[in-house]
């Protein structure tokens, strides 16, 4: 997959099929998308093409308002190059970006990338005052000569699948209904960073994950998830670890900064520095304080248990088809 992020910096040898989105996440939604966006280009011998931004148009609009997001860009790339698109353009936007009337914005779509379908949702609007909507859309399809194609959403439950209800299933702790309408566990990385290693007194050492402020994060709790550590092993592809997962403020002890930490059951072995990769597969109880070190430890076995037999139902993820 090509990725350019400039419209000035192409130079395209067919002509293109293109869609326009934030696409966070890659849900199921934007697979059912794209999937028939890209059969349509290799049927009609075009290329297939994504279209977004960054940051989210929010950032430069609501400036009060701090967007989540549900990948990072260089996971939404590598998801999108699975579904077999040719190309990703990328670009900022702006106040200037923000400010262009459609009508433009179109047209240099239709003549720079050689657009000659433009697939979006029903409720899509693009430009100054999103007055690129429907039927501004096929005015300009009819005048410049491009087809529109309006997808209707996929459903789930009666209910469109849209990143926003995943993030409000996400700060819900609901995990395994976020993993049906990505498609795959939700997941986040890091790299191993040190704690205040009171995990290893009570007999159970933990990984220790600073959070992004900028990623949608499950809701305090404990959790079963798959830890996959990258590089473990003569392939030098990630391994998969059955493990538990706290995301909270510790209330046991100092009730300080969030973290994410992370007990893998059967790894032993030095994790700081390591990249990690958490997939969250069901959540188990709410964080919570123990009067004592000993029900904290009590609990502890009893989460390990639990997670134990959770994970025991799946696969792993690499063989469900999950993605890091």
């Amino acid at each position: 997959m090509r990725t350019i992020y400039s419209l000035d910096a192409t130079a395209l040898e067919a002509d293109l099929i293109l869609t326009i989105g934030s696409f966070d996440g890659v849900h199921r939604g934007h697979q059912y998308l794209l999937q028939q966006l890209v059969q349509r280009a290799r049927d009609t011998k075009r290329l297939s093409a994504a279209l977004t931004f960054h940051p989210h148009p929010r950032v430069v609009l609501q400036p009060e308002v701090r967007p989540v997001y549900l990948s990072t860009p260089e996971e939404r790339a590598a998801i999108l190059e699975s579904l077999g698109l040719d190309m990703l353009v990328v670009l900022a936007f702006t106040r200037q970006l923000a400010d262009t009337p459609a009508e433009a914005f179109i047209a240099n779509l239709h003549t720079k990338l050689r657009m000659r379908e433009l697939w979006v949702g029903p409720d899509f609007a693009l430009g100054r005052g999103r007055s690129g909507n429907m039927a501004a859309l096929q005015a300009l399809a009819q005048r410049l000569g491009y087809e529109l194609r309006i997808i209707s959403p996929l459903l789930e439950g009666n209910e469109p699948i849209s990143s926003t209800r995943i993030r409000l299933l996400l700060s819900g702790g609901k995990v395994d209904e976020t993993a049906r309408l990505l498609g795959r566990p939700y997941t986040l990385s890091g790299q191993v960073s040190q704690g205040a290693r009171r995990g290893r007194t009570l007999g159970f050492r933990t990984a220790n994950l600073h959070l992004d402020p900028t990623r949608a994060m499950p809701a305090n709790g404990v959790y079963a998830v798959w830890a996959l550590l990258r590089g473990d092993g003569a392939s030098g592809l990630p391994r998969h670890y059955p493990a538990v997962a706290n995301v909270g403020v510790r209330p046991s002890f100092d009730a300080g900064e969030r973290l994410l930490e992370v007990h893998l059951l059967d790894y032993e072995g030095d994790l700081y520095g390591k990249d990690l990769a958490i997939q969250f597969i069901q959540w188990l109880r709410a964080e919570r304080r123990f009067e004592d070190a000993a029900h904290l430890v009590q609990q502890i076995q009893q989460d390990i248990a639990t997670a134990r037999t959770v994970l025991g139902l799946w696969t792993s993820a690499d063989e469900r088809g999950g993605r890091l």
